[in-house]
């Protein structure tokens, strides 16, 4: 184990017998008599331990001094490990020291192996403290790039009033939660609420998106790696169970995982340590866990689809999100808030929304959700020329509950293997497209990988045609 050991002791013998003793074992030191430059040696040079004898004073024998360097030592050094020393030591006086902060202790004349062993003992300690630190410190880094600012969760309608209600029930306890609901209903903000509530405010929020993250890739997004685990890993890695450690972790669309990660995932939830790609030590973790998914909760039971314990593990409180459709009353709410950020966003003067305009909103069932509303008022915004929001500003269909005219197939027959071929009386290309996304959306229950590769694109250039077509 190499490093470098601090050895400070008022007796000239001792220090050269631990000098000698060390040369022989491989381990560098240094030798001080004088206790009062210890502060001065640790800011000049480097160390890894510490052998400090308790008593200085002549006559002295409480240790007193001792326990004092202790101290100062650590509110140097928090990471440095430090043994300490006496010939008038007892159980009481060793146990005294570990309570504060020492990592060993040893009693003089020592036996050479033993003060050897606990040397390298207290190097490996130092070690991974210092590791620990590092890892901690990439963590938070990673937690705040992460992380993002608040945003309020608007709604007073009944359907919303039912959530708030469970919502504050279960925010304040550790229960794992595990949110229930359609794309764009908004369950990544509920997320970030119960957090925003919970005793883990004031630690990290780290988001994961599950069903963007390759299979190849899933462990060290969340577990980490270290460096030449794999041909592109050129650096240790800070997964991201650890970078949530004393914080919330959110999963997002959990119900795409593969049954072979879910496994994987659940051992981690269980044993509650993550061991990184290529690495051999583990790593304890304390994470609240959220989960979200677009799947209905029959669904999830379905056998092959989801494993069962990893379900039981993860909703101990379901949380089940409304769509817009069933919410419209919340929709003057949604709008006053979209269109204020997109003011401040595009430093422009509000605007307000014609009497037409918001019951045509209103009426719309929104198969895109908030999601969808949010991006119609930032292109409303955008294209708007004067300062009241019309109806056609939001690109809403001419008849309410409705799709475009253009977009409603003349017919549809019934294709080999059960698909359905569009059969238009238009040449209209963003109709097809359209009509496509829709139906493939539906045949999946809202599933976006699964709908993304039936129709052959990614997910997230799946995402921009859904928000083009409002879907």
């Amino acid at each position: 184990m190499a490093g470098r050991v601090l050895i400070v002791d008022d007796d000239a013998d001792i220090l050269v017998a631990a000098r000698l003793l060390l040369k022989r074992e491989g381990i560098a030191c240094h030798t001080e008599p004088r206790p009062d430059r210890i502060p001065q040696l640790l800011k000049d040079e480097g160390f890894d331990a510490v052998l400090l004898d308790m008593n200085f004073a002549i006559g002295a024998n409480t240790g007193r001094e001792g326990f004092q360097w202790l101290k100062r030592i650590l509110e140097i050094d928090p990471t440095l490990s430090i043994v300490l020393m006496t010939a008038y030591g007892d159980v009481g006086t060793a146990v005294d020291a570990m309570k504060q902060g020492a990592a060993d202790f040893v009693l003089k004349p020592w036996q050479n192996e033993r003060l050897v062993a606990t040397l390298h003992s207290a190097l490996k300690l130092t070690a991974s403290r210092r590791e620990a630190q590092e890892l901690g410190g990439k963590a938070k880094e990673l937690a705040a790039a992460l992380d993002g600012p608040p945003i309020p969760v608007i709604g007073s309608s009944p359907a919303m009033a039912r959530v708030f209600t469970l919502l504050d029930r279960a925010a304040p306890t550790e229960a794992n939660v595990l949110v229930l609901g359609e794309n764009g209903t908004g369950k990544e903000v509920i997320a970030r609420e119960i957090h925003r509530r919970s005793k883990r405010r004031d630690q990290v929020f780290v988001s994961v998106d599950l069903g963007a993250v390759a299979e190849s890739l899933f462990e060290s997004e969340l577990f980490g790696h270290k460096k030449g685990a794999f041909t592109d890993a050129r650096e240790d890695r800070v997964g991201r169970l650890v970078a949530a450690n004393g914080g919330t972790l959110f999963l997002d669309e959990i119900g795409n995982l593969p049954l072979h990660l879910q496994s994987k995932l659940l051992t981690v939830l269980e044993q509650r340590v993550v061991v990184p790609v290529g690495g051999t030590k583990p790593i304890p973790i304390d994470v609240r866990l959220i989960s979200a998914t677009n799947m209905p909760v029959e669904q999830l039971n379905k056998e092959g689809v989801f494993r069962q314990d990893l379900l039981y593990r993860i909703n101990t409180v379901e949380l089940h999100l409304p769509p817009l459709r069933d919410r419209p009353e919340d929709i003057p709410a949604l709008l006053d808030h979209f269109i204020g950020m997109y003011a401040r966003k595009y430093n422009m003067p509000p605007k307000r929304v014609s009497a037409e305009a918001l019951r045509r909103l209103m009426a719309y069932r929104w198969p895109g959700n908030v999601r969808a509303l949010r991006h119609a008022v930032e292109r409303a915004m955008i294209l708007a020329g004067g300062e009241v929001l019309e109806a056609e500003d939001f690109s809403l269909p001419s008849t309410s509950g409705q799709q475009p005219a253009a977009s409603a197939p003349s017919a549809a027959a019934a294709a080999p293997g059960g698909n359905a071929a569009l059969v238009l009386d238009t040449l209209d290309l963003e109709a097809v497209e359209k009509e496509a996304i829709r139906r493939a959306l539906t045949k999946h229950q809202g599933n976006i990988s699964h709908a993304a590769h039936d129709l052959g694109i990614t997910r997230a250039s799946l995402y921009r045609r859904m928000e083009k077509h409002g879907l």
